[in-house]
């Protein structure tokens, strides 16, 4: 599983979120609306996903 990544992509813009839903965005590493990261898929960062959810779209990468 350590090899496994997934890709996070911004869809929505946080400017209307609460404060630490837009936290949690630039902890992921997007900046503006359409941006993708490739991260670990480790509960980390699928709890970050989860969070923020209504702002991103996540994929599954090999």
């Amino acid at each position: 599983m350590a090899d496994k990544r997934i890709k996070v992509t911004l869809v929505k813009s946080p400017i209307g979120a609460i404060p630490k839903h837009k936290a949690t965005v630039a902890a992921l590493g997007l900046k503006k609306l359409g941006s993708s990261n490739e991260l670990p898929d480790n509960e980390a960062v699928r709890g970050m996903c989860r969070q923020v959810c209504h702002l991103v779209k996540v994929e599954e990468t090999k």
